[in-house]
């Protein structure tokens, strides 16, 4: 409750403002957080204009692996990585671009041609999906008419 009290202002001396002289009057208290550390000259600190910055640089993305399963123990592939991307039997990994089914109605028929492409994940990407799956999704599956089977092989490329 103290903090939010306000500050009387000296009525006479060298640091007081008189209205009359030129000078905007000052006001006679200004609102402060409670949490807030400022130091007694009026300008904030380092560490309160760093400590916003610092949550958002400490937080980790949530991936939702599970390492050791409650049944059997053993290690669960991320759901959401098995619908969303196709692995090529090369490693590499294929998605499609992002917003592809929002606000088509918005968007140019070119641009709505270019969304329905696929695109190929970095190496860093295809390492950190491999990681998020089992190895059932990295096995050699055999389709009939296989759009993609082209594709399962690298074939002149330099590795």
């Amino acid at each position: 409750m103290r903090r939010w009290a306000p500050r009387a202002l000296p009525l006479c001396g060298p640091s007081a403002r008189c209205v009359g002289h030129g000078a905007a009057p000052a006001p006679l208290w200004t609102p402060r957080l409670l949490g807030e550390n400022r130091p007694r000259a009026g300008t904030p600190s380092v560490l309160s204009s760093v400590t916003p910055l610092l949550t958002s640089l400490l937080q980790q993305p949530a991936r939702t692996l599970t390492y050791c399963s409650l049944r059997k123990g053993k290690r669960k592939s991320v759901k959401s990585v098995v619908k969303r991307f196709l692995r090529l039997h090369n490693g590499l990994w294929v998605r499609r671009k992002s917003g592809y089914k929002k606000r088509l109605w918005k968007k140019s028929a070119a641009r709505k041609k270019r969304l329905r492409e696929l695109v190929l994940c970095t190496r860093t990407q295809c390492k950190l999906l491999d990681k998020m799956t089992t190895s059932f999704w990295k096995r050699r599956n055999w389709y009939i008419d296989d759009p993609f089977q082209k594709y399962h092989d690298r074939t002149n490329l330099r590795v």
